[in-house]
């Protein structure tokens, strides 16, 4: 794993417009985050990492962008 977080977004500064639809808000939110496993929040990094027989990583982002 890239120990640099220099280069990861502050999802704190992602914006996502509420009036497009689902699917297009997902993209905008993925295209703004870059990865959206890896990420910062203020002074704070975060991976997300998920068990093989867990919820899907595309349901965990539906709920965050609804």
């Amino acid at each position: 794993m890239d120990k640099n977080t220099d280069i990861l977004v502050d999802i704190s500064m992602i914006t996502v417009d509420k009036n497009l639809p689902q699917q297009e808000r997902l993209i905008e939110y993925v295209r703004q985050i870059g990865n959206p496993y890896r990420f910062k929040c203020g002074p704070y990094t975060f991976t997300a990492v998920y068990p093989e027989n867990g919820i899907a990583f595309e349901d965990c982002l539906r709920g965050a962008v609804t």
